[in-house]
């Protein structure tokens, strides 16, 4: 294992560890604020096309977000795992679009999917992660998930999201790591 690899999953147990201090209704009280600050931006505000994600309970809480961009007219895409190694993105309409997902038993879109050929036409990514610095880097579950779907979102501006407690002086990195081109918390 490498030493990034070794830092990252000591910053996994550190930050698995501060969430447990939270109950659910305590981290979707302080997602609120996040959110808001999210809405203000104008790269949500202006782009038709918006990739967010359906947040686990431990995450800053986005079910509300997405029907929300939904109802303001943005086609909002939503990814699932599909394989061990991949995600698909999926447009969401609705929560009649959502199912119990097989690899986490997380809800997960069942719309129509996106075709990759289109990705050049998502404006704004909202990323999930278990940790951001202020530079934008991100670690993640450790999957390689996200990695591997934002290396195709070149044009796309990234926005992490993420608890307060969620930002770390320096998170550590290789080069299959994507950065944030910003991060909200």
């Amino acid at each position: 294992m490498s030493e990034a690899a070794r830092k990252k999953k000591a910053v996994r147990a550190s930050i698995r560890s501060l969430k447990k201090q939270y109950t659910a209704m305590q981290l979707r009280l302080q997602s609120l604020p996040i959110i808001d600050r999210l809405l203000a931006l104008p790269q949500v505000k202006d782009s038709p096309i918006i990739l967010a994600y359906y947040s686990m309970s431990d995450e800053v809480d986005t079910h509300q977000l997405v029907r929300d961009l939904d109802r303001a007219g943005h086609l909002v895409l939503l990814p699932r795992v599909v394989d061990g190694e991949h995600l698909e993105l999926r447009e969401y309409h609705g929560d009649q679009d959502l199912k119990e997902g097989i690899a986490y038993h997380i809800l997960e879109p069942v719309g129509p999917v996106f075709p990759l050929e289109r990705y050049g036409e998502i404006g704004t990514a909202i990323i999930p992660g278990v940790a951001f610095d202020k530079q934008g880097h991100r670690c993640g579950h450790g999957k390689g998930y996200y990695d591997r779907m934002l290396k195709q979102l070149t044009t796309s501006y990234k926005i992490g999201i993420a608890f307060p407690f969620q930002i770390i002086p320096d998170v550590p990195t290789n080069d299959n790591d994507v950065r944030m081109d910003d991060v909200i918390f």
